[in-house]
């Protein structure tokens, strides 16, 4: 068995991090696609008792679709006009300034609520082609404002947005003594809003999500022992779902959420196992004097990809989620391992090693063709985005912090997602 294998799965469950900071998210572009659509997005207009309205939902949509690397925004100080409804709307200055696409809007406040209304229009066209009116409380501006990122992203890409969606990450905090503060955080995908899920003085690690979004799994040490805990976020209520003697470790729902596959070590070497939440029972998927680690469950819930190292070096095998004989689909590099599916099934993440560089790769399924999409040294613990365009994962940047990066899955656009200042690691995606 490899040492440097044992010794990162081992890391793993010791978890030695450097200090992190609360802070939240800085975001940092640093590639894009070079056919990016030209889009102009005027300031809404407003009618209120106060001033502005309280969130700038054109800042926050601007954002979104600037980071999603297919869209170019028209900077405000070059527009010729700032209409706010379409009887104002003049297409020709709109195509003098080379957009293809403007989205105007205005905000009313309304009886305490506040009343969103956005349109979308073909500028060569000159037509509308898409338009909503939402009426929202205030401290669901920030969300509406994502929606829309995401009913825009998907009317002109054909695909769903994922501006609306959430990531869970681990964090750590030095503390009076010479302790840390482990905590397992939730933030909107902007990195706002961040919200402690549990906090322990033992390490936190491997957040995942259930499939419908209301639950993470995740493994703590808080009795100096590896257990695996699931925890609804919406009431903060957690059980602990494994605590055997040895390794609790890497969870992993099913597609249905009714089971949950992770990493025991309690017959001896660490084997893949699959627990029925409803019934509590417990199935031996691999048997293996390796180790047998990182489960991910095949979006149709029938197979499991999962890491090992019975072949010498750690690789990536699938084998049926009833168990069986595993079949080794890797053979690239002379590490893979960490695997997860997009939510297609079509492509499957991975951390790809050469030479001792840990880079991200994704395979292609159909063909098994693997593309490396990142040049770092020590990139990890890879997770797609729900619409498969991006990979989000964990890396360091050149002060050798951590920070969180994703990159799309031609590797044409990446984007850092940094605190400023502090470490962060094990991202989760959620759907």
């Amino acid at each position: 068995m490899p040492i440097l294998f044992r010794k990162i799965l081992f890391i793993s469950f010791l978890i030695l991090y450097a200090d992190f900071s609360r802070a939240e998210l800085v975001i940092e572009i640093t590639g894009g696609v070079e056919t990016a659509v030209p889009i102009a997005i005027v300031p809404f207009g407003w009618q209120g008792k106060t001033l502005h309205v309280p969130i700038n939902l054109v800042a926050v949509i601007k954002a979104n679709l600037s980071r999603s690397g297919f869209f170019k925004i028209l900077a405000e100080t070059d527009m010729l006009t700032r209409p706010t409804n379409a009887k104002k709307v003049r297409y020709r200055n709109w195509q003098a300034l080379g957009q293809d696409y403007l989205i105007i809007g205005q905000v009313s406040e309304v009886a305490g609520r506040y009343q969103v209304q956005f349109q979308l229009f073909d500028v060569y066209k000159g037509e509308q082609i898409l338009g909503y009116r939402l009426l929202v409380a205030e401290q669901e501006l920030r969300r509406t404002a994502h929606y829309i990122s995401d009913l825009v992203y998907e009317k002109l890409t054909g695909k769903k947005g994922a501006f609306s969606t959430h990531l869970a990450y681990i964090t750590s905090t030095s503390v009076a003594g010479n302790k840390k503060r482990y905590k397992l955080l939730v933030a909107d995908v902007d990195g706002f809003n961040p919200k402690t899920i549990m906090s322990s003085f033992e390490p936190l690690m491997s957040p995942t999500w259930s499939p419908d979004g209301k639950q993470i799994a995740y493994v703590s040490f808080e009795n100096r022992r590896s257990a695996i805990f699931i925890q609804t976020l919406a009431t903060g209520k957690r059980s602990k779902v494994s605590s055997f003697k040895g390794i609790n470790g890497a969870p992993a729902f099913s597609p249905d959420g009714k089971r949950l596959a992770m990493t025991l070590s309690k017959d001896g070497s660490p084997d893949i196992y699959v627990l029925n939440l409803a019934s509590g029972s417990l199935l031996k998927v691999t048997k293996s004097y390796g180790i047998d680690t990182e489960a991910t469950w095949s979006p149709d819930g029938q197979s499991i990809v999962y890491t090992s190292d019975r072949g010498g070096k750690p690789q990536l095998y699938k084998i049926s989620s009833r168990g069986g004989s595993p079949r080794r689909i890797t053979f690239d590099g002379d590490y893979n391992a960490r695997g997860r599916f997009s939510a297609d099934g079509k492509n499957l993440a991975m951390v790809h090693a050469n030479r001792g560089d840990y880079r991200i790769a994704v395979m292609d399924m159909a063909t098994g063709l693997v593309n490396v999409l990142t040049a770092g040294r020590l990139d990890e613990s890879p997770s797609f985005s729900p619409n498969g365009d991006m990979i989000l994962f964990a890396s360091k940047n050149s002060a050798r912090k951590g920070v969180l990066t994703a990159v799309s899955i031609d590797g044409r656009m990446q984007q850092n997602m940094a605190f400023d200042s502090g470490d962060v690691r094990e991202p989760a995606w959620s759907p």
